[in-house]
Protein backbone atom coordinates (compact mmCIF):
# COMPACT_ATOMS: atom_id res chain seq x y z
CA UNK A 1 0.00 0.00 0.00
CA UNK A 2 0.94 3.72 -0.86
CA UNK A 3 2.23 5.44 2.60
CA UNK A 4 0.96 8.35 1.66
CA UNK A 5 -2.44 6.77 1.09
CA UNK A 6 -2.31 4.33 4.15
CA UNK A 7 -4.28 5.13 7.06
CA UNK A 8 -1.91 3.52 9.48
CA UNK A 9 0.95 5.36 8.44
CA UNK A 10 -1.09 8.63 8.92
CA UNK A 11 -1.75 7.99 12.32
CA UNK A 12 1.47 6.60 13.23
CA UNK A 13 2.80 9.74 11.32
CA UNK A 14 -0.02 11.96 13.42
CA UNK A 15 1.44 10.55 16.98
CA UNK A 16 4.81 11.76 16.27
CA UNK A 17 3.50 15.25 15.22
CA UNK A 18 1.25 15.70 17.80
CA UNK A 19 3.96 14.52 20.34
CA UNK A 20 6.20 17.33 18.55
CA UNK A 21 3.29 19.86 18.63
CA UNK A 22 2.20 19.48 22.17
CA UNK A 23 5.80 19.73 23.34
CA UNK A 24 6.38 22.97 21.42
CA UNK A 25 3.36 24.63 22.65
CA UNK A 26 4.38 23.88 26.30
CA UNK A 27 7.74 24.99 26.10
CA UNK A 28 7.02 28.60 27.05
CA UNK A 29 4.73 27.57 30.13
CA UNK A 30 6.96 24.78 31.60
CA UNK A 31 7.74 24.40 34.84
CA UNK A 32 5.37 27.90 35.59
CA UNK A 33 2.79 28.24 38.24
CA UNK A 34 -0.65 28.62 36.84
CA UNK A 35 -0.88 32.40 38.01
CA UNK A 36 2.04 33.87 35.91
CA UNK A 37 1.06 31.52 32.88
CA UNK A 38 -2.40 33.15 32.88
CA UNK A 39 -1.24 36.89 33.55
CA UNK A 40 1.42 37.27 31.11
CA UNK A 41 0.00 34.89 27.79
CA UNK A 42 -3.36 34.56 29.10
CA UNK A 43 -4.52 31.45 26.99
CA UNK A 44 -1.75 29.75 24.50
CA UNK A 45 -2.82 29.80 21.58
CA UNK A 46 -0.08 29.45 19.17
CA UNK A 47 3.43 28.86 19.63
CA UNK A 48 5.34 31.67 21.77
CA UNK A 49 8.86 32.69 22.33
CA UNK A 50 10.67 31.34 25.84
CA UNK A 51 10.54 34.29 27.30
CA UNK A 52 14.11 35.56 29.34
CA UNK A 53 13.32 34.13 32.10
CA UNK A 54 11.69 31.03 31.46
CA UNK A 55 12.83 28.66 33.95
CA UNK A 56 13.64 25.55 31.72
CA UNK A 57 14.03 27.17 28.09
CA UNK A 58 14.94 31.12 27.93
CA UNK A 59 14.83 32.56 25.17
CA UNK A 60 14.36 29.19 23.13
CA UNK A 61 12.44 30.88 19.52
CA UNK A 62 9.02 30.16 19.11
CA UNK A 63 7.93 26.53 17.74
CA UNK A 64 10.98 24.96 19.58
CA UNK A 65 10.75 21.02 21.06
CA UNK A 66 12.41 20.23 24.42
CA UNK A 67 13.38 16.88 26.07
CA UNK A 68 9.81 15.15 24.95
CA UNK A 69 10.55 15.33 21.40
CA UNK A 70 14.19 14.48 21.81
CA UNK A 71 13.98 11.44 23.64
CA UNK A 72 11.14 10.21 21.40
CA UNK A 73 13.12 10.48 18.75
CA UNK A 74 16.18 8.60 20.65
CA UNK A 75 13.58 5.85 20.77
CA UNK A 76 12.48 5.95 17.88
CA UNK A 77 15.21 5.39 16.10
CA UNK A 78 16.29 2.93 19.12
CA UNK A 79 13.44 1.15 18.83
CA UNK A 80 12.93 0.46 14.70
CA UNK A 81 16.87 -0.20 15.08
CA UNK A 82 16.41 -2.99 17.33
CA UNK A 83 12.98 -4.60 15.68
CA UNK A 84 10.97 -3.41 18.88
CA UNK A 85 13.73 -3.65 20.74
CA UNK A 86 15.31 -1.44 22.58
CA UNK A 87 18.71 -2.15 24.28
CA UNK A 88 19.02 -0.28 27.84
CA UNK A 89 22.86 0.25 27.65
CA UNK A 90 22.64 1.71 24.44
CA UNK A 91 19.41 3.77 25.69
CA UNK A 92 21.81 5.05 28.34
CA UNK A 93 24.49 6.10 26.37
CA UNK A 94 22.42 7.97 23.90
CA UNK A 95 20.75 9.79 26.96
CA UNK A 96 23.80 10.87 28.65
CA UNK A 97 25.20 11.84 24.76
CA UNK A 98 22.08 13.91 24.13
CA UNK A 99 22.59 15.42 28.06
CA UNK A 100 26.19 16.30 26.97
CA UNK A 101 24.87 17.99 23.77
CA UNK A 102 22.37 20.16 25.54
CA UNK A 103 25.50 21.21 28.46
CA UNK A 104 27.40 22.29 25.77
CA UNK A 105 24.69 24.63 24.19
CA UNK A 106 24.18 26.18 27.47
CA UNK A 107 20.64 24.82 27.20
CA UNK A 108 18.81 24.15 30.55
CA UNK A 109 16.79 21.61 29.10
CA UNK A 110 18.33 18.44 30.58
CA UNK A 111 17.55 14.83 31.96
CA UNK A 112 14.72 14.67 34.15
CA UNK A 113 14.85 13.79 37.79
CA UNK A 114 14.50 9.94 37.74
CA UNK A 115 16.23 9.81 34.43
CA UNK A 116 19.60 11.54 35.71
CA UNK A 117 19.27 9.71 39.12
CA UNK A 118 19.35 6.39 37.01
CA UNK A 119 21.92 7.19 34.94
CA UNK A 120 24.25 8.32 37.71
CA UNK A 121 23.89 4.93 38.99
CA UNK A 122 24.29 3.21 35.85
CA UNK A 123 27.47 5.02 35.71
CA UNK A 124 28.69 3.94 38.86
CA UNK A 125 28.13 0.03 38.39
CA UNK A 126 24.54 -0.56 39.09
CA UNK A 127 22.99 -3.34 37.64
CA UNK A 128 20.36 -2.26 34.83
CA UNK A 129 17.75 -3.92 37.20
CA UNK A 130 18.22 -1.47 40.39
CA UNK A 131 19.29 1.51 38.14
CA UNK A 132 15.34 2.70 37.95
CA UNK A 133 14.14 0.96 40.91
CA UNK A 134 12.80 4.47 42.27
CA UNK A 135 12.03 6.09 39.10
CA UNK A 136 8.01 7.57 39.59
CA UNK A 137 7.80 10.42 37.28
CA UNK A 138 6.55 10.62 33.75
CA UNK A 139 9.64 10.66 31.74
CA UNK A 140 9.25 7.31 30.58
CA UNK A 141 5.55 8.16 29.57
CA UNK A 142 6.92 11.58 27.62
CA UNK A 143 8.89 9.03 25.09
CA UNK A 144 6.97 5.82 24.86
CA UNK A 145 4.95 6.60 21.52
CA UNK A 146 7.28 4.97 19.18
CA UNK A 147 6.85 2.00 21.16
CA UNK A 148 3.26 2.27 20.59
CA UNK A 149 3.56 2.39 17.19
CA UNK A 150 6.40 -0.22 16.72
CA UNK A 151 3.94 -2.80 18.68
CA UNK A 152 0.01 -3.60 18.56
CA UNK A 153 -2.26 -3.79 22.23
CA UNK A 154 -1.49 -6.70 24.36
CA UNK A 155 1.33 -8.27 26.19
CA UNK A 156 4.14 -8.10 23.79
CA UNK A 157 3.37 -4.07 24.06
CA UNK A 158 3.95 -4.32 27.67
CA UNK A 159 6.76 -6.51 27.98
CA UNK A 160 8.29 -3.65 25.30
CA UNK A 161 7.15 -0.35 27.48
CA UNK A 162 8.84 -2.53 30.52
CA UNK A 163 11.87 -2.92 28.36
CA UNK A 164 11.99 0.54 27.42
CA UNK A 165 11.25 1.78 31.07
CA UNK A 166 13.68 -0.44 33.29
CA UNK A 167 16.71 1.58 33.16
CA UNK A 168 15.39 5.03 34.55
CA UNK A 169 11.55 3.43 35.32
CA UNK A 170 11.22 0.33 36.60
CA UNK A 171 8.59 1.21 38.73
CA UNK A 172 4.87 0.28 38.65
CA UNK A 173 4.16 3.70 38.56
CA UNK A 174 6.53 4.22 36.37
CA UNK A 175 5.51 1.77 34.07
CA UNK A 176 2.20 2.06 34.53
CA UNK A 177 2.01 5.74 33.33
CA UNK A 178 4.43 4.89 29.93
CA UNK A 179 2.00 1.73 29.49
CA UNK A 180 -0.97 3.77 29.30
CA UNK A 181 0.11 6.24 26.77
CA UNK A 182 2.01 3.47 24.63
CA UNK A 183 -1.54 1.62 24.56
CA UNK A 184 -3.54 4.41 23.76
CA UNK A 185 -1.18 5.35 20.90
CA UNK A 186 -0.99 1.82 19.69
CA UNK A 187 -4.86 1.60 19.70
CA UNK A 188 -4.75 4.80 18.08
CA UNK A 189 -3.18 3.49 15.13
CA UNK A 190 -5.23 0.72 15.08
CA UNK A 191 -7.92 3.04 14.50
CA UNK A 192 -9.60 3.13 17.46
CA UNK A 193 -11.73 6.18 18.35
CA UNK A 194 -10.95 8.22 21.86
CA UNK A 195 -12.68 6.20 23.89
CA UNK A 196 -11.36 3.00 22.37
CA UNK A 197 -7.68 5.03 23.00
CA UNK A 198 -8.53 5.35 26.61
CA UNK A 199 -10.16 2.37 27.25
CA UNK A 200 -6.90 0.45 26.08
CA UNK A 201 -4.83 3.12 28.06
CA UNK A 202 -6.49 2.14 31.44
CA UNK A 203 -6.66 -1.54 30.96
CA UNK A 204 -2.47 -1.29 30.04
CA UNK A 205 -1.57 1.25 33.25
CA UNK A 206 -3.07 -1.36 35.30
CA UNK A 207 -1.73 -4.36 33.89
CA UNK A 208 1.65 -2.45 34.38
CA UNK A 209 1.20 -2.02 38.02
CA UNK A 210 2.84 -4.91 38.68
CA UNK A 211 5.86 -4.80 36.54
CA UNK A 212 8.92 -3.05 38.01
CA UNK A 213 9.66 -2.66 41.64
CA UNK A 214 6.64 -1.61 43.83
CA UNK A 215 6.31 1.77 45.05
CA UNK A 216 3.37 3.96 46.91
CA UNK A 217 1.87 6.00 44.60
CA UNK A 218 -1.76 6.73 43.85
CA UNK A 219 -3.07 4.20 40.63
CA UNK A 220 -3.15 5.92 37.60
CA UNK A 221 -5.47 3.84 36.52
CA UNK A 222 -8.28 4.37 39.04
CA UNK A 223 -7.19 7.70 38.97
CA UNK A 224 -7.97 8.36 35.33
CA UNK A 225 -11.78 6.45 35.98
CA UNK A 226 -12.43 8.30 38.64
CA UNK A 227 -11.16 11.41 37.00
CA UNK A 228 -12.99 11.49 33.93
CA UNK A 229 -16.50 10.81 35.55
CA UNK A 230 -15.91 14.12 37.03
CA UNK A 231 -13.96 15.84 34.55
CA UNK A 232 -17.20 15.22 31.84
CA UNK A 233 -19.33 17.68 34.52
CA UNK A 234 -17.12 20.28 33.86
CA UNK A 235 -17.21 23.73 31.47
CA UNK A 236 -14.17 24.42 29.87
CA UNK A 237 -12.62 26.88 32.20
CA UNK A 238 -13.99 24.71 35.29
CA UNK A 239 -11.72 21.68 33.64
CA UNK A 240 -8.63 23.62 33.30
CA UNK A 241 -8.92 24.59 37.02
CA UNK A 242 -9.67 20.75 38.02
CA UNK A 243 -6.67 19.46 35.97
CA UNK A 244 -4.05 22.43 37.71
CA UNK A 245 -5.68 21.93 41.22
CA UNK A 246 -7.22 18.47 41.35
CA UNK A 247 -5.42 16.26 39.18
CA UNK A 248 -2.25 17.83 39.12
CA UNK A 249 0.19 18.61 36.14
CA UNK A 250 3.62 18.05 37.92
CA UNK A 251 5.81 15.66 37.15
CA UNK A 252 4.79 12.77 38.76
CA UNK A 253 3.11 10.25 36.62
CA UNK A 254 -0.23 10.13 38.52
CA UNK A 255 -0.88 13.17 38.05
CA UNK A 256 0.53 14.71 34.40
CA UNK A 257 -0.32 11.00 32.81
CA UNK A 258 -3.88 11.36 34.31
CA UNK A 259 -4.23 14.88 33.15
CA UNK A 260 -2.90 14.14 29.62
CA UNK A 261 -5.53 11.32 29.20
CA UNK A 262 -8.21 13.85 30.19
CA UNK A 263 -7.10 16.16 27.59
CA UNK A 264 -7.37 13.43 25.00
CA UNK A 265 -11.20 13.15 25.95
CA UNK A 266 -11.66 17.06 26.53
CA UNK A 267 -10.28 17.17 22.58
CA UNK A 268 -11.31 14.22 20.84
CA UNK A 269 -13.53 16.85 18.55
CA UNK A 270 -10.53 19.82 18.39
CA UNK A 271 -6.85 18.48 19.10
CA UNK A 272 -5.36 21.37 19.10
CA UNK A 273 -7.21 23.40 21.24
CA UNK A 274 -6.81 20.27 24.04
CA UNK A 275 -2.97 21.53 23.39
CA UNK A 276 -3.33 24.77 23.56
CA UNK A 277 -5.45 23.96 27.02
CA UNK A 278 -2.51 21.87 28.44
CA UNK A 279 0.22 24.59 27.50
CA UNK A 280 -1.86 26.94 29.64
CA UNK A 281 -2.49 25.33 32.46
CA UNK A 282 0.85 25.81 34.57
CA UNK A 283 3.38 23.04 35.49
CA UNK A 284 4.49 20.35 33.17
CA UNK A 285 2.73 21.74 30.25
CA UNK A 286 5.38 20.39 28.09
CA UNK A 287 5.16 17.13 28.58
CA UNK A 288 1.33 17.02 29.21
CA UNK A 289 0.35 18.76 25.88
CA UNK A 290 3.12 16.30 23.98
CA UNK A 291 1.70 12.62 25.76
CA UNK A 292 -1.58 14.47 25.01
CA UNK A 293 -0.78 15.20 21.25
CA UNK A 294 1.39 11.40 20.84
CA UNK A 295 -2.68 10.00 21.63
CA UNK A 296 -4.68 12.81 20.04
CA UNK A 297 -2.65 12.26 16.44
CA UNK A 298 -2.72 8.54 16.43
CA UNK A 299 -6.19 7.98 16.74
CA UNK A 300 -7.11 11.59 14.01
CA UNK A 301 -3.94 11.05 11.75
CA UNK A 302 -2.02 14.08 10.71
CA UNK A 303 -5.05 16.41 10.00
CA UNK A 304 -5.62 16.63 13.45
CA UNK A 305 -3.38 19.65 13.57
CA UNK A 306 -3.25 22.57 11.46
CA UNK A 307 -0.92 22.62 8.54
CA UNK A 308 0.51 26.15 9.80
CA UNK A 309 1.80 24.54 13.03
CA UNK A 310 3.08 21.53 11.44
CA UNK A 311 5.27 23.39 9.14
CA UNK A 312 6.68 25.63 11.97
CA UNK A 313 7.18 22.66 14.26
CA UNK A 314 9.04 20.57 11.51
CA UNK A 315 11.40 23.90 10.18
CA UNK A 316 11.58 25.42 13.20
CA UNK A 317 13.64 22.22 14.89
CA UNK A 318 14.32 20.30 11.10
CA UNK A 319 12.33 17.53 12.15
CA UNK A 320 11.46 14.59 9.59
CA UNK A 321 9.61 12.45 11.86
CA UNK A 322 7.79 10.64 8.73
CA UNK A 323 10.39 8.38 7.91
CA UNK A 324 10.72 6.98 11.36
CA UNK A 325 7.02 6.94 11.84
CA UNK A 326 7.50 4.51 8.42
CA UNK A 327 10.30 2.53 10.38
CA UNK A 328 8.28 1.71 13.06
CA UNK A 329 5.17 0.37 10.97
CA UNK A 330 7.16 -2.04 9.88
CA UNK A 331 8.43 -3.28 12.88
CA UNK A 332 4.30 -3.42 13.53
CA UNK A 333 3.77 -5.63 11.18
CA UNK A 334 6.43 -7.44 10.72
CA UNK A 335 5.89 -8.50 14.36
CA UNK A 336 1.90 -8.95 13.73
CA UNK A 337 2.92 -11.30 10.12
CA UNK A 338 5.34 -13.24 12.63
CA UNK A 339 2.22 -13.98 15.17
CA UNK A 340 0.56 -15.96 12.59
Amino acid sequence: MNAEHDPAFDRAHGALLGLAIGDALGMPTQSMPRDLVRARYGRIEDFVDGAADQPIAPGMAAGSVTDDTDQAMIVARLVADGDGGIDPHAFAAELIAWEQVMVERGSLDLLGPSTNAALAKLQAGAPIEETGRYGTTNGAAMRIAPVGIAHTPGERLLDAVVEASRVTHNTGLGISAAAAIAAAVSAGVDGADVPGALAAAATAARDGESRGHWVAGGSIAARLESFRAQARRLGTAEFATFLYEVVGTSVQSQESVVAALLLVERGADDPFAALCTAASLGGDTDTVAAMAGAVLGAVHGAAAFPAAAVHRVLAVNALEPAPLARRLLAVRRSSTEMMR
